[in-house]
């Protein structure tokens, strides 16, 4: 059985051990992962795609003001914006990853909040691999669908979150604080974002439901 080509975008300098678990969530579900950072060649031919977690996306891409504090990769918001802009197109499968989920509302022009830390007075600062956070799920998304259940503990990785929605994209998962951690579209099969990491939550089962729900998807895109 051919195993489809799953594209993860990662930055340059991403770390053996992150890269690990990014390839093992999508290997042990049947897919064949496939690096993509700013130093390759754009891929002719993807059957599925991850935009993964990383640095901040540039803030003049959602008409955000410049944060001097943060890292961005402009090389690989050129990178991701290109991805998305050749295989949304052509109906590839898409999940966004954290700062992937991001990414997918600002090409659909979406915005998003800066500083979650700013903006929002008394947030608790939370930033940990593991699942310390709730998330409530809409009961009739695709999202809900795919992960059976109507709400689950994540890890938190972030600082920034969805704030407008882009063109066509229903949020569909938010956590007790009200925060953004979940969209997709409407007008596509598959074109998931959640701002948590569910490659790092490897003995979840609602977690690798969504990577291997994205493994399948790319299996019928591969077939058709």
């Amino acid at each position: 059985m051919t195993r489809p080509v799953i594209g993860i975008t990662t930055s340059d300098a991403k770390s053996r051990i992150a890269w690990w678990f990014d390839w093992f969530a999508v290997w042990r579900h049947g897919g064949r992962p496939l690096r993509l950072s700013p130093s390759r060649a754009l891929p002719n031919s993807l059957d599925g795609l991850i935009i993964g977690g990383g640095d901040d996306i540039q803030a003049h891409l959602y008409g955000g003001e410049v944060q001097l504090d943060v890292r961005v990769d402009p090389q690989r918001d050129e990178l991701e914006l290109a991805l998305l802009e050749k295989f949304i197109p052509r109906e590839v499968p898409v999940l966004g990853i954290c700062r992937g989920a991001q990414l997918l509302n600002v090409h659909l022009g979406g915005t998003l909040d800066p500083d979650i830390y700013t903006t929002h007075d008394g947030l608790k600062r939370r930033r940990t691999v593991l699942p310390r956070k709730t998330v409530d799920i809409t009961g009739d998304s695709q999202l809900y669908r795919i992960l059976k259940v109507s709400w689950c503990r994540i890890n938190s990785l972030h600082h920034q979150a969805v704030q407008e929605a882009g063109r066509g994209i229903d949020i569909v998962a938010r956590d007790r604080d009200g925060l953004v951690q979940g969209i997709e579209s409407r007008d596509h099969a598959f074109l998931i974002g959640v701002q948590w990491h569910p490659e790092w939550l490897i003995f979840n089962r609602p977690q690798q439901r969504l990577i291997r729900a994205l493994v399948v998807a790319a299996g019928k895109h591969l077939a058709g």
